[in-house]
């Protein structure tokens, strides 16, 4: 099948496609309704669609690959590779099938990389969210959160759950800070006064948020904490008018409190961010038709 550029009329078109594999469409759903098509913006996409059927393929401005095609086939996924020819590559996010069939079909699989991950995905009905309440606890906005504290905690996210190198880290921690203040994404779990979780979000699309950037430090795992910042945390969202989240769980513990506070498999969530730069063939471009 044959990829073109896609139209103001097609991304109208294929917004109801991608809300039915919200799982895997969160970055190309926010994306697209922040920035529509042509935006010089970082998280902008170019976009091409199927000439047939359902298949959305992009690039981020800042190099980042989204897909959503589930039927796919190798030959698809060569031909979207074909639209990058020469264009530098940072990463590639989406459905780990998709993911892998794209990463496959274009040789990008020996590239190195800072993370190689696929994640289990999760979905809940905030109808459906457990949320258990303690004495002693409460809820705080990242903005009001000790800073130094909060820049610390993320650069220990950065490198444990993206394995950044520890020099980026210590520069993209605190702009991250910086973004979660801004937007007002994030919540910090505090016991007897003192922070010891936190819980965000880092994207949003109409009545769906899916969750990130949760972090407990290390000695005060095991205590239930994880689960009690994002199930509060939720709980305001569902408040404000939320009504679905979704996320994908770096490890064993985290798929355990998430399930607890009511979440339900949905699918595998790959991340591949590579260590350098990749390209497809040619030399580097811009992205156009």
């Amino acid at each position: 099948m044959v990829w073109r550029a896609a139209t103001d009329a097609d991304v109208a078109r294929v917004l109801p496609f991608l809300d039915a594999h919200i799982q895997s469409s969160m970055f190309l759903l926010e994306n697209l309704s922040l920035h529509g098509l042509g935006s010089d913006h970082p998280n902008g996409l170019t976009l091409w669609v199927q000439a047939r059927g359902d298949g959305v393929f992009g690039v981020t401005n800042r190099g980042t690959v989204l897909m959503q095609m589930p039927a796919a086939r190798a030959a698809d996924w060569r031909a979207a590779g074909e639209l990058l020819s020469g264009h530098e590559i940072h990463g590639v996010l989406g459905d780990a099938p998709q993911v892998r069939g794209f990463v496959a079909a274009n040789d990008l699989g020996g590239h190195p990389c800072q993370l190689d991950s696929d994640d289990p995905g999760f979905l809940l009905d905030l109808d459906d969210l457990t949320v258990e309440m303690r004495p002693g606890e409460e809820l705080m906005s990242v903005r009001d959160a000790p800073r130094a504290l909060m820049d610390a905690w993320r650069i220990a996210y950065e490198i444990e759950a993206v394995q950044a190198p520890p020099e980026a880290a210590r520069i993209k921690g605190p702009q991250d800070i910086d973004q979660f203040i801004a937007r007002d994404s994030h919540r910090v779990l505090l016991v007897d006064g003192v922070p010891v979780a936190m819980s965000g979000y880092n994207t949003t699309y109409e009545d769906t948020v899916q969750v990130g950037g949760v972090y407990t430090p290390p000695d005060l795992r095991g205590r239930g904490y994880a689960r009690r910042v994002v199930g509060r945390h939720m709980a305001e969202c569902r408040a404000r008018g939320a009504r679905r989240a979704v996320l994908f769980a770096a490890s064993a513990d985290a798929a355990r409190a998430y399930r607890a506070i009511g979440f339900r498999p949905a699918g595998t969530f790959a991340l591949v961010l590579f260590a350098q730069p990749a390209r497809i063939g040619g030399v580097p471009r811009e992205v156009t038709e």
